[in-house]
């Protein structure tokens, strides 16, 4: 992937976010004195999901601080975002070869399918994983993250 459209991409994603539900939005975990060591993405689901009506469009934190619930604090954050723009089902998609897939399994997601799709010039496969209920995500049934 190439540096500038991609941070143009993600400098308009941030510069429109007002809270508004057709809205995609960022949210940045940072360590105090060493800046951003991750950020999750999320919005409306995309690609016209008959059930699934938002998507954590993605989830990226820093090797060093992989594995200390900075994942869980982000989606949760995410989930209670999309809940309070009206959203209450969320699904996500990775690749089937990225072995953080079982983060979304471990937080209760469903496979729901699969689809091919090509990065480089070479077909991978991704899997999507769902959440028919985003509430315990958010931590609003008791369920902890």
């Amino acid at each position: 992937m190439e540096e500038e459209p991609r941070a143009s991409q993600w400098r308009d994603v941030i510069s429109r976010d007002a809270g508004a539900a057709n809205q995609p939005f960022v949210i940045v975990a940072e360590d105090t004195g060493r800046g951003v060591v991750g950020f999750a993405a999320a919005g409306p689901e995309r690609r016209g999901d008959p059930h699934f009506h938002s998507e954590l469009g993605a989830i990226y934190i820093l090797k060093k601080y992989q594995r200390q619930g900075i994942g869980r604090r982000l989606v949760r954050e995410v989930a209670q975002r999309l809940l309070q723009r009206g959203f209450n089902t969320m699904l996500v998609w990775v690749l089937a070869e990225n072995p953080c897939r079982h983060f979304y399994e471990a937080l209760g997601g469903r496979l729901l399918r699969s689809q091919p799709i090509t990065i480089g010039g070479k077909t991978l496969e991704e899997w999507a994983y769902g959440w028919d209920d985003i509430r315990h995500l958010a931590g609003h049934t008791g369920t902890r993250l």
